[in-house]
């Protein structure tokens, strides 16, 4: 079983970066991760994943202005949030999956943090 803790959420003006960082409570050096976000409201959707070996997927909307990053000897996830804007204001969600590539992951889930963008 892995635990995940997210941080680093805050208020942010638009135009401004934020940067996530999801702890964990073992190794994820064999696990693909990603970053959700939840809108009052709305479905959790998935930002960007990063397989175990490095290889990422971002959802189109945060293409060139998020990063997804992680330093399995620290076991730790993170997403560079850049040029944020007010509809990114959501609920930020880290997620480990049981397999090690590129997927979706659903099988383990942080407790979410806030991100609020003000305009």
């Amino acid at each position: 079983q892995v635990q995940l803790v997210e941080s680093g959420g805050g208020l942010v003006e638009a135009g401004g970066s934020l940067r996530l960082s999801c702890a964990a409570s073992g190794s994820i050096s064999e696990n693909g991760m990603g970053w959700y976000r939840q809108s009052s409201g709305k479905e959790r959707d998935l930002l960007a994943s990063i397989s175990s070996d490095g290889e990422t997927y971002y959802r189109e909307s945060v293409k060139g202005r998020f990063i997804i990053s992680r330093d399995n000897a620290k076991n730790t996830l993170y997403l560079e949030m850049n040029s944020l804007k007010p509809e990114g204001t959501a609920v930020y969600y880290c997620a480990a999956s049981r397999e090690k590539g590129l997927v979706v992951p659903t099988d383990y889930w942080g407790q979410g943090t806030q991100v609020t963008v003000s305009s």
